[in-house]
């Protein structure tokens, strides 16, 4: 299939996630074609011990299907569910020429459940996140979507996106600070640009006026 595209070529090839582990490092390739069931360490595995930054571009190649929403997630560019027609694995190759001609890096987003299927969100258009239980809930021009997922585990992963908590269980998106304003009684609270108010604790109030300095400055 990969014959045609003449631009790209076979690096090398791997039977496990041990050996793609290590062939990234030997082989530094653009694009990683990745099965997500594999002897030993497994596709989302290689990405999690790799971590998704210093991934290349990758395409998940594989026989199920339930994994697409995980691989989004994963930052994955592509899912190509086996037997893979030619039509679209070219219409794959088409997506990472675009990309790699680009040289902008894959946006971070996040695929929440929707009420038909699930919806893709890019992370820029995140307003700010709440914890609710075992879920959070993540707001977006006005609408929310709740997520099974911890806080701490969503902080984690697009922490470094630009979003900063204003409480312990509250993680608001930077950049779409409007203002942030202190009471008389010492309160503090951060304007959205939506509209939204959101407090933010005395313990958090430092890290939270430096994040929105440095943000301001660039």
């Amino acid at each position: 299939m990969l014959e045609p595209h003449k631009a790209f070529q076979v690096a090398g090839e791997c039977r496990n996630g041990a050996e793609v582990l290590h062939a990234l490092d030997a082989l530094n390739p653009d694009v990683l074609f990745l099965d997500i069931q594999m002897p030993g360490l497994g596709g989302f595995d290689v990405i999690k011990r790799r971590t998704p930054e210093r991934m290349p571009l990758v395409v998940f190649l594989t026989a199920f299907d339930q994994h697409a929403l995980k691989a989004f997630e994963a930052e994955a560019l592509d899912y190509l569910v086996k037997p893979v027609s030619q039509s679209r694995f070219d219409t794959a190759i088409r997506r990472l020429t675009r990309r790699l001609s680009s040289g902008t890096p894959m946006e971070p987003r996040l695929v929440v459940p929707a009420v038909r299927g699930a919806i893709v969100v890019p992370v820029r258009e995140i307003d700010w996140i709440e914890a609710a239980d075992n879920y959070v809930r993540v707001w977006t021009g006005g609408r929310s979507y709740l997520l099974r997922e911890s806080l701490d585990e969503l902080e984690a992963r697009i922490g470094r996106h630009g979003f900063v908590r204003a409480h312990r269980r509250g993680l608001v998106r930077i950049s779409g600070v409007r203002a942030l304003t202190t009471s008389a009684n010492g309160e503090t609270a951060a304007t959205l640009e939506s509209g939204v108010i959101i407090a933010v604790s005395r313990r958090r109030r430092a890290a939270f006026a430096k994040a929105l300095k440095w943000n301001q400055k660039e």
